[in-house]
């Protein structure tokens, strides 16, 4: 009897085991920023997008595919020539994402890596037709304008795939050995001419100074022919006043100087 009983509950045990594990594969989830796209044995790819949460669907004849619809960034490195012929290295940033109604289509026609092969060649297509209608200069002094250039025209490449950009920069931008150090060489010579330029007009400046004072300094021998003409010898005499009592002035206030009357030495309780 007891065996019987024993049995009868391993049955059920395995029965349950079996409901349970079918129950459970016929069960999935999407996760939050995700979308589900079934695959039917017998129908194909559905056309229906499946949202968030848990879902149901027939065991061994359909298959969920998950996508991540959230916003993902990715650097696309590309080596393209600019209208001058320059070698220019671009880094591209880009903000992508798939268009959730169109997964279905994605799946089907490119596969669940879409980014693998769909941005890398886009990219590098429309890079290349950008930079090529700017030369070097122009390409860092209107960095903004081919950015947005860049933009608009991988957008609607990207839309044809059913591909969202959320946002395209430029990250990197730079360019070949020789062109940078043309550049250098440049800049060089031009720190050089402007040094030039300025060591030739602090030459006309002193000339210019020199002249000034030269002028200045025939006038004034002028202007003091004129008093001696005029006045004689009194100018001179009035000079010479001018300067006995500048000197008197200055000596005054030396400690190592000392006055005597006159007809005495420095030893004045002495006699003569």
């Amino acid at each position: 009897m007891a065996a019987k009983v024993f049995e009868s509950i391993g049955k059920f045990g395995l029965a349950l085991a079996v409901a349970g594990g079918v129950v459970n594969s016929a069960l999935y989830n999407v996760d939050a920023g995700h979308r589900a796209v079934i695959f039917d044995r017998f129908r194909g790819v559905q056309d229906i997008v499946v949202g968030e949460g848990t879902h149901f669907l027939i065991p061994w004849v359909q298959k969920p595919i998950i996508f991540d619809c959230r916003s993902r960034p990715r650097n696309v490195p590309v080596i393209t020539g600019s209208k001058d012929l320059q070698n220019v290295n671009i880094t591209l940033r880009i903000l992508f994402r798939p268009v959730a109604s169109q997964l279905p289509r994605i799946f089907t026609s490119i596969g669940e890596d879409y980014d693998e092969r769909v941005l890398p060649s886009i990219t590098t297509e429309i890079l290349k037709s950008v930079v090529a209608r700017f030369d070097a200069g122009e390409l860092i002094t209107q960095r903004e304008l081919v950015s947005r250039q860049v933009s608009d025209d991988l957008t609607e490449r990207a839309a044809t795939f059913g591909l969202i950009l959320d946002d395209v920069s430029l990250t990197h931008l730079t360019f070949g050995k020789e062109f940078t150090e043309a550049v250098e060489a440049k800049q060089v010579a031009q720190q050089e001419a402007e040094r030039a330029r300025f060591v030739v007009e602090k030459a006309e400046q002193q000339k210019k100074a020199a002249i000034i004072s030269a002028e200045g300094d025939s006038k004034a021998a002028e202007l003091i022919a004129n008093s001696l003409a005029t006045s004689g010898d009194g100018l001179i005499e009035l000079r010479k006043l001018e300067a006995a009592e500048d000197i008197a002035y200055q000596l005054s206030r030396s400690r190592n100087i000392t006055y005597l009357p006159a007809g005495q030495s420095v030893l004045l309780q002495l006699p003569q």
